[in-house]
């Protein structure tokens, strides 16, 4: 464990589901005694954050949670996170390390240079900002299928901004590495373009197909049919903010797959066979050689926004 993590005594959730929860139970097994306090729109479920050991505490107040904290994860809906940096803002130390953890990351740079334009009232500066995007989570959602371990292994993609100190980034990445994940730094435009092809529009594809699809002949799906759609029982309003979010992103990697759509319809339509064994023997090739990043095996749990 590194030095710079020693000092780590208090770490403040704000949106405590899966990404938050789990991170709050494997940050607590990482750091004997952290103080972990949870702040959100559900009593109920920061109670069941609690009570799995998720938080050591339930905050009264936004401010009762970041005030003291050395370390604050903000786990909301995109669509959120604008205003609640307006609202931790006036809070924050002047050293901590505030991180998100949304699928879009050019949103939360944008958002943190707006927000922390200026130094707040304590002292907290853009220097300060590490947005990340952990890669992990399940089609299931909530603080009740949090675990410890859901970041082992996984990749974690940091896009620190252009005022975002070396000493802040590298606490950041230690503080995943903690919980087992592996670091990649990258800005946030790339981050956006490369999620935007391999997450934003797969989910957009499973959401389409089952708005597409016979409703008649879905009870006879077999195992394809599950893979192929797992992921469109994820939460709608994320997804929708997602999409919304990246949408210029989205919307370029929507043009290439028309195009590859519609060279599979005209060889089906023409019976042009050669070419048609051509398309999926490239394909399937791509796909065989695919790894993850970390060395992981991909895993049918898998949900990674």
């Amino acid at each position: 464990m590194g030095a710079d993590l020693l000092a780590i005594r208090r770490l403040a959730i704000i949106g405590c589901g899966l990404i938050g929860g789990s991170f709050g139970m494997a940050l607590r097994d990482a750091l004997p005694g952290l103080v972990v306090a949870g702040y959100g729109r559900s009593q109920t479920n920061l109670l069941e954050a609690q009570r799995r050991g998720a938080l050591t505490e339930v905050a009264p107040t936004l401010a009762d949670a970041v005030s003291d904290a050395d370390v604050v994860l903000v786990s909301v809906p995109v669509g959120a996170l604008t205003n609640t940096l307006h609202a931790i803002a006036p809070h924050l130390k002047a050293d901590a390390i505030l991180m998100d953890a949304g699928s879009t990351k050019q949103d939360m740079v944008d958002a943190a240079k707006a927000v922390f334009n200026q130094p707040t009232a304590n002292g907290f500066t853009l220097s300060q900002v590490v947005p990340a995007h952990p890669i992990a989570g399940k089609e299931k959602a909530g603080v009740a299928h949090a675990e410890a371990t859901l970041y082992q292994d996984r990749l974690v993609i940091l896009t620190p901004t252009t005022d975002t100190t070396p000493a802040a980034t590298a606490t950041a990445q230690a503080l995943w590495q903690a919980v087992g994940a592996s670091v990649q730094v990258m800005n946030a435009a790339r981050h956006d373009h490369v999620f935007g092809a391999v997450s934003h529009l797969p989910h957009l594809l499973a959401f389409a197909y089952m708005n597409g699809v016979d409703p008649t002949t879905i009870a006879m799906g077999g195992t394809g049919f599950q893979d192929f759609t797992r992921i469109a029982g994820s939460d709608p309003a994320v997804w929708r903010d997602i999409l919304h979010t990246n949408r210029d992103a989205v919307l370029a990697q929507l043009t290439q797959f028309e195009d590859a759509l519609a060279a599979f319809k005209a060889c089906i339509a023409s019976g042009d066979n050669d070419t048609l064994t051509h398309l999926i023997s490239e394909a399937s090739a791509q796909r065989k050689a695919w790894q993850l990043p970390t060395g992981r095996t991909p895993s049918n749990d898998d949900d990674a926004a």
